[in-house]
């Protein structure tokens, strides 16, 4: 799909804050009402716009540590691959699963409370996995940038 300045524009607000109304998008654009609105609609019916979330403080609920998780399983098969990923879907301390190329198979991003919660994670739900045959774990000391701002 090909988009136009305008387009952008609109996604580019949206990204920065999805309570803009379609009035404040209009006047920040200079453009009309109606105008935003095709276009917003546009953008949602064709799956650019994918959906409106909310984007909590992590460390203000008590989620203190991130670990990525490089995972490599058992077999690369058709069926370890979807056994696996079935039993990611399930863990919501998994924020995301990346099926990548390289020394293993996924990288994981875990958003947790601290070490000890992390332990007890990776003993009783993540290693315990029959898919898994090795885990390798890189926890995170500081984070320098954290956005789900795409580039447009």
């Amino acid at each position: 799909m090909a988009l136009d300045e305008t387009d952008k524009k609109i996604l580019r607000l949206l990204q920065e804050d999805a309570h803009y109304t379609l009035k404040d998008i209009a006047n920040k654009i200079n453009l009309s009402l109606t105008p935003v609105h095709d276009r917003v609609k546009r953008l949602e019916k064709e799956g650019v716009i994918e959906k409106y979330v909310t984007i909590l403080n992590k460390k203000k609920l008590g989620n203190n540590l991130t670990v990525y998780c490089q995972v490599t399983l058992t077999k690369q098969t058709y069926d370890t691959s979807e056994g696996f990923n079935q039993s990611i879907l399930n863990l919501p301390e998994v924020v995301e699963c990346n099926y990548v190329s390289g020394n293993f198979d996924y990288m994981l991003k875990i958003i947790i409370p601290d070490m000890e919660s992390y332990h007890r994670f990776h003993q009783q739900k993540l290693s315990v996995l029959p898919e898994v045959s090795l885990l390798n774990t890189v926890f995170v000391i500081s984070e320098v940038k954290s956005t789900t701002v795409l580039p447009i």
